[in-house]
């Protein structure tokens, strides 16, 4: 279908980014075969460093012309296999492009290179007095990971996704040609929103080499509660009355007394409270710290009232990085735990994650395997992780597939969908089909042979 790498493309390749920037044969390190996960492996032919706009044009222009697969690349913290190579061709880097190219206080926005880490961003952000509010558990993910997933993360409660913060792109198309989509406006109704469509599309239709992003006020007040409720289910039913007491955290997180345990090992570091079964994790922030701290002490007395057995307050840094930073592992924790591991990243109805986590705990009995879980609450994305442990090989592809197959199944019965933000890459594809269905799937396929009509950007992801 795709024609191999030849000794003349290496040739140019080399003429469009220099010969330190691409890496053949033994060169190529045998991590960028895979993701953070791991589960899906394929070794590219090439590996090309890019840093600019016009050496993307350029690389996908002969692409193109020789109908060679192009996989982009950025951190590879991906948990779905969107950034592996699955036809092998050219796997394009794009971390070199890591500058922050201009930040404009007076309209409230950034300019940067896809390559930029999210922790870099929010450093800078925060240093000019302004938030970018988008904050995933992966702070080493690059910008354009982050708009290719339309990641979302912990601050989505209050401030919204990825998505919310995008007002424009800069694209290659998979012929080479260089648009821009969007601009540094806050409204647009201008024709059809492809810069949305570009937004969560993993790669599939173009490849972005700059973003304008909205930044927000920097608040100036912060702070946390950790909650510890008896069991899950109580802890869960808090967030709906939370909510509904016209109080709107910064973050609501859930986590379980065995992820915070795993996450103790895995940092050597202690919990502030690991009693108790189950606890959620809020943070209120504002520029008014009177307000915060009202909104804060509301949510409390709620929360002992409907049953919460305590209710800590976050405020000092010492607490505040204990908290976060156990919170923050709780992935690496658990993939430390177990020889390998695969994840759920579903999203249902926030009424329904009690009903979802007591289903996958009873499918853990069921199967004998172990299934962590913890996730963010008050959107109803839920991260749930199967464990190999000491499964054979046949043992593991039978149990994964059938915890997999159920829990899908539930999470669509229950309302929700295969992917709340990891995306769907090459793991869910089969997932994402059996949910949609023929109609919104052939849309899909339609759109990315609009964008891409030879099929060589990324290809065999999400919908092909």
């Amino acid at each position: 279908m795709y024609n191999k790498i030849t000794p003349e493309d290496i040739s140019k390749l080399i003429g469009f980014v220099g010969e330190e920037n691409v890496l053949v044969g033994d060169a190529i390190n045998p991590d960028y075969a895979h993701d953070e996960l791991g589960t899906i492996s394929k070794m590219p032919d090439v590996v090309v460093r890019v840093t600019e706009t016009e050496q993307v044009s350029g690389i996908m222009a002969m692409a193109w012309e020789r109908e060679i697969p192009v996989t982009v690349r950025g951190s590879g913290t991906g948990l779905v296999g969107a950034a592996v190579p699955v036809h092998g061709g050219i796997l394009m880097e794009t971390t070199k492009m890591n500058k922050i190219l201009e930040l404009d206080s007076d309209n409230m926005t950034v300019t940067v290179q896809p390559g930029v880490l999210l922790m870099e961003l929010a450093a800078f952000a925060e240093e000019n007095d302004f938030l970018y509010p988008p904050d995933p558990g992966e702070k080493s993910a690059t910008i354009g990971g982050n708009i290719s997933t339309n990641a979302g993360g912990m601050r989505a409660v209050k401030y919204g996704v990825t998505r919310d913060y995008v007002r424009a792109l800069t694209v290659v198309m998979p012929n080479g040609e260089v648009v821009k989509l969007g601009a540094k406006v806050a409204k647009n109704s201008s024709g059809y929103s492809l810069k949305d469509l570009v937004i969560g599309s993993e790669g599939t239709l173009c490849i972005i080499t700059e973003a304008v992003l909205a930044l927000v006020p920097f608040p100036k007040f912060s702070v946390s509660l950790l909650v510890p409720f008896q069991d899950m289910k109580s802890a869960i039913e808090a967030v709906p009355k939370i909510f509904r007491s016209k109080v709107t955290p910064t973050a609501i997180e859930y986590m379980s007394r065995d992820t915070i345990l795993f996450s103790e090992d895995y940092l050597g570091k202690k919990f502030p409270d690991k009693r108790n079964e189950a606890y959620i994790l809020l943070t209120f922030d504002g520029s008014d710290q009177a307000q915060v701290d009202v909104d804060m002490k509301l949510v409390a007395d709620l929360c002992l009232e409907i049953g919460a057995v305590d209710v800590y307050i976050v405020d000092t840094e010492e607490r505040k990085k204990s908290v976060w930073s156990a919170r923050g592992a709780f992935l690496e924790a658990i993939k430390a735990s177990t020889i390998e591991m695969d994840e759920c990243d579903v999203v249902v109805p926030v009424n329904r994650i009690d009903e979802f986590i007591r289903f996958t705990h009873a499918l853990g009995k069921e199967t004998g395997v172990r299934i962590p879980s913890f996730g963010h609450a008050g959107d109803g994305n839920l991260h749930v992780y199967i464990c190999r442990d000491q499964l054979s090989d046949e043992e593991w592809e039978a149990v994964l597939k059938d915890c997999f197959d159920k829990m899908y199944h539930k999470a669509e019965e229950l309302g929700g969908l295969v992917s709340g933000e990891h995306g769907i890459g090459y793991a869910k594809k089969d997932y994402l089909k059996n949910q949609f269905g023929d109609v919104p799937m052939q849309l899909m396929g339609g759109i990315k042979k609009v964008f891409d009509e030879k099929n060589i950007l990324n290809p065999g992801k999400v919908c092909i």
